[in-house]
């Protein structure tokens, strides 16, 4: 069975930066995509980045790109997301997520809070 567990969350001003952490443990996940999520309060959730955890090919969100950055560390089974130039918009509870090529999204962390101030 699949785990995911979120750190990093937090309090920022805006403008600033968060570095958000995702364990994955259960598996080898040589043929998996691992990504992030978020959902802001009333609102659904929104796909926020995605890294091959084989080959490292990412993907983002318009609405982070240049902003955002995912990488994976294969020796630690972390995946990690770097928040900079934040805005209040980003608030949200970030999920960690990962799925096995070619299934969607099926495991899912506990989520993490980011709440950026203006």
């Amino acid at each position: 069975q699949v785990q995911l567990v979120e750190s990093g969350g937090g309090l920022v001003q805006a403008g600033g930066s968060l570095r958000l952490s995702c364990a994955a443990s259960g598996r080898t996940f040589s043929s998996y995509i691992m990504g992030w999520f978020r959902q802001a309060p009333g609102k659904g959730r929104e796909f926020v980045a995605e890294i091959y955890w084989s080959g490292g090919s990412t993907t983002y969100a318009d609405s982070v790109k240049g902003r955002f950055t995912i990488s994976r560390d294969k020796t630690k089974n972390t995946m990690d997301l770097q928040m900079n130039s934040l805005k209040p918009e980003d608030t949200a509870v970030y999920f960690c997520a990962a799925r096995n090529y070619p299934a969607t999204y099926n495991y899912w962390g506990q989520g993490t809070q980011v709440t950026v101030s203006s």
